[in-house]
This record gives structure tokens, C-alpha cells and sequence, in this order.
């Protein structure tokens, strides 16, 4: 979430040249009357003062209006990451250090980009501001230049968050159409704690089995399996294997899940050769272990794993654990879906020498989830009413794994949306102001043959050399910021030339059709009436 901040400042930078741009705007306006005070006695610091006083208060405003809607949109921002299986907490009361903070960035705000304006306003000597006469006076000095400038700088900060907004937008689609080796949706994950009951341990697999064989003839459920770990829950319990079944000794570290008879067909994860674990493994029996894809490759290349042992190393001073490999199934996502694929071998539940008192099982079934979680509270209760229940379904679960990356999907989506919008802004206005200081000229050029399209082509030209020069700019500047967000990136290059190529096309559509109505206006310049304004 550290990203937050400098995509949060980078708005905060275009909008503060948005404000700049429009303080430009009305300090050359407001030229002639400085002028007039000024040459009637007033000082240069006391119209600095009220300059000043009124960006105060135009930051002042914005700050208190952001302060409101920063709460509105948090609490809709917080009711849209919360899901059925948990809720985000986060604390969005505001206290002195918020509104302070707030106040600071507004008052830096307003020195950084309202006193430049208000210096140059007042630095225009009286005589030379009351003779320049016409807004669009030919040979006019060009005050434009820091506008430019900052449309310019606009349009590159806009590039970045663009970039940066469709690289997180991607990478979390990819990351949520991934292909995770087992069914995600109709699984319910129930968790029963049996603790009070004072089971002894030798007859805790027997009875974790007995609760599975029960929820298990529950009408319209298809099947149902005991897991000890939840596929792509977070949890996670690993041992370096080793085997020599292919001649040398081979070492690696594989992850472990006990699981029971009719996982895989539950979970839809294809057993490729051999078996499934069955219920005659049990602690009199040989160890088994059902293991991925990815075991087989890293520790037997191309030798036939069935039948082969491998090795457990059980920690110093206990023996090894010796499993044989009875089945190969598809890989499959183990902790995250942003995991690499690893080795797992799944042992039968069967076979655990130390049983707790808890019991989880997965569930397939096409139930309303309300009618499923009910038949599952009265066959639990049958059996005894003082097991504990908690249930959770495994695509919620799935989705809350995914809580930062659509949290940055959705922020950063947010952000260049916006930054667009205000850059969109700013370019119109400049346009629309230099369009109006040249009427004048544009007057005159139509006056001597100029037709609407060139009118219009030398007005849209402006706009295209600022747009050019922002966007290879900002290409530049995106290239070397999204080189600090690979690590969050799933599956896409942060260098994705189709994702730069989108932002670029984005914003020139939108800039490109907000400089045209400007543009558009001044080509159906009536000459005379321009000609007779001065």
C-alpha cells in the first residue's frame, strides 16, 4: 500500500498545476486593474497579500470539500473490498493529526503554486501593462510560456498513472483468471472443532472420517473430502525430500496436505495415473502419497514415479518417513494463486500419527449456500451438538487473498481515471485562453484569406506539439516509475508496450477532443466583429 502515497501525490501535482494554469489565467486578466492600483499608491506587497488571501481561501475550500468526500469514498471504497468472508479494518475517523496534515498540504499548496502567479501579476510595471491594450495584439509578449509548461507536465504525470493504473488493472485480471488446478466455485469449506468432546487420539481419524462419510449423504451434495490445509488459504506446511529413484541422490522441498478419500474428485483436480488415497490406508499400512506434476519432474525426471519412495527428513534426532508414491496428479496452486508451481505430496489423513481435535471438509455442491450451511448444522448436530462450526466459501476465501491487489486495481484505476479528467481540464483551458488572446490575429489572418480549416489546424497545433511533448515525456518518466511496481505486477511486463501504447491512445483521444472544441469555436471567428473589439 506504500504505492498509495506517491500515486496520491502525483493527482495531487496535476491538480495543483490545474490550479496554477487557472491562477495564470485570471492574474493576466486581472492585469490592467493591478496596474491601476498600483499606479494610484497601492504597494506591491499589499496586492501580493490579497492575492495570496484569495488562494488561501480557494485552497482552504478544496481542502474542506476533500476532506468530505475522502470520508464518503473510503466508507465506499471499504463496503467494496468487504466480502462475505471477512470485512477490512480500517480506521477513516478524523482527528488533529488528518485535518492538520490536510491543512499543511493545503497551505503548501497555495505557496507553491499561487505566489508565482500573484509575483508576476505584480511585477509588470504599471505604464507596460496599460498599454498593452489588446488580448491578442500582435508581437504581444507571450506570457504563455510557464502555462505551457505545466499542461505539459500535466499530460506526463497523467501518462504515468495511466501506465501505472492499466498495468494493475491487468495484472490483477490475469492473477484472478489464472488456473489454479481445482474448481473454485461450488466449494464450501466447513471447519468443525470437536475439542470438547475429549476424543482420544487414536480414535480421532476414525471419527474425523465418520463426519465426512455423514455431510457426505446430505441430499444434493455430490461429494466431500477432509483437507488439512485449504487450497490457496495462506497456510502452508513443508519438508525437504529426497529420493535417489533415478540414480542420483535428489533433494528438494516439497509442500504437504493430508488429505481423504474423494479429494481430488472434489476439488475437480484430474488424477493423471495411479490411485487416489483410499481408506484401507491407514497407520497399519505402508505410507502412501499421491503427488503433483511438479514433484514427479524435479526429483524423478523422466523415470515412472508409481511404486518409487521418497524421503522425509522429520527434523535432528527423529527417523525418516518413507512414502510411496501410489498416485500423479495435475498441478495444482498451494498457498497463493501468485505462487510459482511447486512439488506437494498428499499424504491420506488416515495415516496422521498425531490427530488433532479439528476437522476440515470441502464440499461440492449446487445448494443456495443458506439451505446447505442448515442440513450441515442439523447432521453435526445429530452426531453431537457441542462440535463447533464455522463455514466460509472457498471463492470468497480465494477473493480475500486478493485484498491488495484489488485494492491497487481499483485505486490506481481511480487515480488515472481522474488524472486524465484534470489534464483533459487544463489542456481545454489553455487552448480555449490562447484562442481568445489571438482573436485578434485570427481576425486579421481570416480578413486575408485564411479559411476555417486552417483557422482551425493552427489552433489544434498547439495542442499537438503540447500533447507530443508530454506524452514522450511521460513515456519516459512512466518506463522508470513502473520499474518500482514488478514485484506487484502478476504476469505482465511492466515495459508492456500495448499497455503504454493504450494510455498513449487514452489520453490523446480525450485530450485531442477537448482541444477541439476550442478549436472549433475560434474557426467560426466572425473577422469583422474580432477586428472591431480593438
Amino acid at each position: 500500500l506504500w504505492m498509495l502515497l506517491p500515486i496520491a501525490g502525483t493527482v495531487l501535482l496535476i491538480a495543483c498545476a490545474n490550479l496554477a494554469n487557472l491562477m495564470f489565467a485570471r492574474a493576466n486578466a486581472r492585469e490592467r486593474e493591478i496596474a491601476v492600483r498600483l499606479a494610484l499608491g497601492a504597494s506591491r506587497t499589499r496586492l501580493l497579500q490579497q492575492l495570496m488571501m484569495e488562494s488561501l481561501l480557494v485552497a482552504a475550500i478544496g481542502a474542506a470539500a476533500g476532506m468530505v468526500l475522502a470520508q464518503v469514498l473510503t466508507r465506499v471504497l471499504l463496503s467494496f473490498l468487504t466480502t462475505r468472508g471477512g470485512q477490512v479494518q480500517l480506521d477513516v475517523t478524523l482527528d488533529w493529526r488528518v485535518l492538520g496534515f490536510s491543512g499543511l498540504v493545503a497551505l503548501i499548496t497555495c505557496l507553491l503554486f499561487g505566489l508565482t502567479p500573484a509575483m508576476r501579476a505584480t511585477a509588470t510595471p504599471p505604464i507596460v501593462a496599460m498599454k498593452a491594450g489588446a488580448r491578442g495584439a500582435i508581437g504581444g509578449r507571450d506570457r504563455l510560456g510557464m502555462r505551457r509548461v505545466l499542461v505539459v507536465a500535466q499530460v506526463a504525470l497523467s501518462m504515468v498513472l495511466l501506465v501505472g493504473a492499466f498495468l494493475f488493472v491487468r495484472s490483477f485480471q490475469k492473477l484472478v483468471s489464472v488456473d489454479a488446478g481445482f474448481r473454485q466455485t461450488g466449494i464450501l469449506v466447513t471447519e468443525l472443532d470437536f475439542t470438547q468432546l475429549n476424543i482420544p487420539l487414536e480414535a480421532r481419524n476414525s471419527f474425523k472420517q465418520q463426519l465426512v462419510d455423514r455431510l457426505e449423504t446430505l441430499p444434493g451434495v455430490e461429494s466431500t473430502a477432509g483437507v488439512s490445509i485449504v487450497p490457496v488459504s495462506g497456510n502452508g506446511w513443508n519438508d525437504s525430500v529426497h529420493t535417489n529413484a533415478s540414480g542420483e541422490e535428489l533433494q528438494e522441498v516439497s509442500w504437504f496436505n493430508r488429505v481423504t478419500p474423494g479429494f481430488f474428485k472434489t476439488m475437480g483436480t484430474p488424477i493423471l495415473r495411479g490411485r487416489d488415497v483410499s481408506v484401507s490406508d491407514t497407520l497399519n499400512s505402508p505410507a502412501v502419497a499421491v503427488v503433483n506434476e511438479t514433484f514427479v519432474r524435479k526429483l524423478f525426471k523422466d523415470k515412472d514415479p508409481l511404486g518409487q519412495t521418497f524421503k522425509v527428513d522429520e527434523g535432528a534426532g527423529k527417523p525418516e518417513s518413507v512414502y510411496q508414491i501410489v498416485g500423479v496428479v495435475k498441478d495444482t496452486k498451494y498457498r497463493t494463486l501468485r505462487e510459482e508451481l511447486t512439488p506437494i505430496a498428499f499424504v491420506p489423513r488416515g495415516q496422521d500419527k498425531h490427530p488433532d481435535t479439528s476437522c476440515t471438509i470441502v464440499m461440492r455442491s449446487d445448494l443456495p449456500l443458506d439451505s446447505l450451511t442448515t442440513a450441515i448444522e442439523r447432521a453435526v448436530g445429530e452426531i453431537n451438538p457441542a462440535i463447533l462450526i464455522q463455514f466460509t466459501v472457498l471463492k470468497t476465501q480465494i477473493r480475500d487473498t486478493l485484498v491488495r491487489e484489488r485494492l491497487m486495481a481499483s485505486l490506481s484505476g481511480f487515480f488515472g481515471v481522474l488524472a486524465a479528467i484534470l489534464t483533459t481540464i487544463g489542456l481545454y483551458g489553455l487552448i480555449s485562453y490562447m484562442a481568445a488572446r489571438r482573436r485578434n490575429e485570427i481576425g486579421i489572418r481570416m480578413a486575408l484569406g485564411a479559411d476555417r480549416m486552417r483557422v482551425l489546424k493552427l489552433i489544434m497545433g498547439e495542442a499537438v506539439e503540447l500533447l507530443g511533448i508530454g506524452l514522450v515525456a511521460g513515456a519516459a518518466l512512466s518506463w522508470w516509475a513502473s520499474r518500482t511496481a514488478r514485484s506487484m505486477l502478476f504476469a505482465v511486463k511492466n515495459t508492456d508496450p500495448a499497455i503504454f501504447a493504450a494510455a498513449v491512445a487514452l489520453l490523446a483521444i480525450v485530450a485531442m477532443t477537448a482541444s477541439f472544441l476550442p478549436a472549433q469555436k475560434a474557426s467560426h471567428l466572425d473577422p469583422l466583429e474580432a477586428l472591431r473589439e480593438e
